[in-house]
């Protein structure tokens, strides 16, 4: 798996390929001055956008609010993945939102998991 940051870009970003379960995934981590940026795909598009935040509260257990933009409102795993990046994002201490692009062929648990984990060792935050 290889992975690379590009100076000669204005926002700091990483781009890496992997292989989740024989399909090929691209991630692209992008960190803006006010959000973070994930595309994940494995069909050369963007796929269902989401956003993700965390919600300012009296509560001390953080709650998070996902919403999706475009694409598949039908899909909880989509959702559960980008509750999982905000949930890692917000406990290493930042409060910045994330925007999350998932192109994937395969929804399955696995998957999503496959790429979790692909973002958080190669985070940005």
């Amino acid at each position: 798996m290889g992975s690379s940051v590009s100076p000669s870009f204005p926002v700091p970003h990483k781009k890496l390929s992997l292989d989740i379960k024989g399909n090929k995934t691209d991630v692209v981590i992008c960190s803006y001055d006010d959000h973070f940026l994930i595309i994940a795909t494995q069909i050369g598009t963007m796929g269902t956008i989401l956003h993700a935040r965390k919600e300012e509260g009296v509560t001390i257990q953080p709650t998070f609010n996902v919403s999706v933009i475009f694409g598949k409102r039908d899909e909880p795993m989509l959702v559960a993945c980008a509750r999982q990046l905000i949930e890692q994002i917000s406990s290493s201490g930042s409060s910045r939102p994330l925007v999350l692009s998932l192109g994937l062929k395969d929804h399955s648990a696995e998957t999503l998991k496959g790429i979790v984990s692909a973002v958080i060792e190669n985070r940005l935050w």
